[in-house]
């Protein structure tokens, strides 16, 4: 046990003592994800060897700049949706989204106490897998006056199994023989963060990108509701709740896609930038994910978000092969 204490201060040395050596490896890992070459898979990968062995320079500006992105990435993503194509797959993925939200959220509920976690950890939990992972999670903590300790476990967990499944959900679609649109409504439904649905999608192809897209941010509108529910769940009815706006921007940018052929021109570009942005984020989703971060998750909250995921997974994988 002394001796792990010991090389734990040996590594914070190392970092303390080379700052600048710490910023230049990172900043060559953001240009190496800037090549339109890499991909999110690796991005994600690359962004978790840096945070295992030469942490983070800008820890404290990481959750704002991967926020920014992630929206920069899907507003220009819309620029090559059509919106008829989008209203369609917004159909087929409407009763999904909300017998999955529904169902996961009380599903959360039963597994949370029987493994009796705290229950504002257990709900922050549930709400990610239901709704769009850190970012249900980040609108819904200050309405229940959650603390720092349920976030940063909520957090954890969501972003492991994010991690998980941008790797494990293409290979996942082949082996089931899943179609692109079956694929993209699977990601969409049982992918926390939009950041992963789109990276996993986007590795599956050009339609399941569509359809993850589309309904993900469809289903990222549930926050507002939500998290109405959530203010009288926890009898706290004066907080602001944060609306996710950027949505309506990637419905815009779908309106000029469909309408203003002028601006097809540009479209490859603007495609090209939101690729290059979401592969940034990922990277940067992994450079977050310090080995103190993964041990603050804590046993239990982490198997019931485990538990909790596979659920939704089998479920929704059955449904979507049966009935779409």
């Amino acid at each position: 046990m002394k001796a792990h204490v010991t090389d734990d201060q040996n590594q914070q040395l190392i970092l303390a003592l080379k700052p600048r050596s710490r910023k230049i490896i990172f900043i060559a890992c953001i240009g190496i994800c800037l090549i339109p070459a890499v991909n999110p898979a690796f991005a994600l990968l690359l962004g978790l060897i840096v945070a295992q062995f030469t942490g983070h320079p800008y820890v404290k500006l990481n959750h704002k700049a991967t926020h920014l992105l992630l929206q920069y990435a899907v507003v220009g993503l819309g620029f090559g949706i059509n919106i008829h194509t989008a209203l369609q797959i917004g159909k087929t993925g409407f009763l999904f989204t909300i017998c999955s939200i529904s169902g996961t959220l009380i599903l959360g509920y039963f597994i949370g106490k029987w493994l009796k976690i705290e229950k504002k950890t257990s709900y922050l939990i549930a709400s990610g897998t239901a709704i769009c992972g850190g970012s249900a999670i980040a609108a819904i903590s200050p309405v229940i006056q959650a603390k720092e300790h349920h976030i940063s476990a909520a957090l954890g967990c969501v972003f492991i199994l994010n991690s998980i499944a941008l790797f494990t959900f293409p290979l996942l679609g082949h082996y089931f023989n899943l179609s692109q649109t079956q694929f993209g409504l699977w990601c969409a439904i049982a992918i926390h963060d939009t950041s992963s649905v789109v990276g996993a999608a986007s590795k599956f192809g050009t339609q399941a990108l569509e359809v993850a897209t589309t309904v993900k941010l469809g289903r990222a509108l549930w926050i507002v509701p939500v998290s109405f529910i959530s203010t009288f769940l926890f009898k706290n009815p004066a907080k602001k709740i944060n609306i996710p706006y950027f949505i309506f921007f990637f419905i815009l940018a779908m309106f000029i896609h469909t309408y203003l052929s002028f601006i097809a021109l540009l479209n490859p570009y603007i495609l090209l930038l939101a690729k290059s942005s979401l592969t940034l984020t990922l990277f940067l989703i992994g450079a977050g994910l310090s080995r103190a971060t993964l041990l603050a998750v804590g046993l239990k909250p982490l198997l019931q978000g485990v538990s909790l995921w596979i659920l939704v997974c089998a479920f929704s994988l059955y449904a979507i092969i049966q009935y779409v």
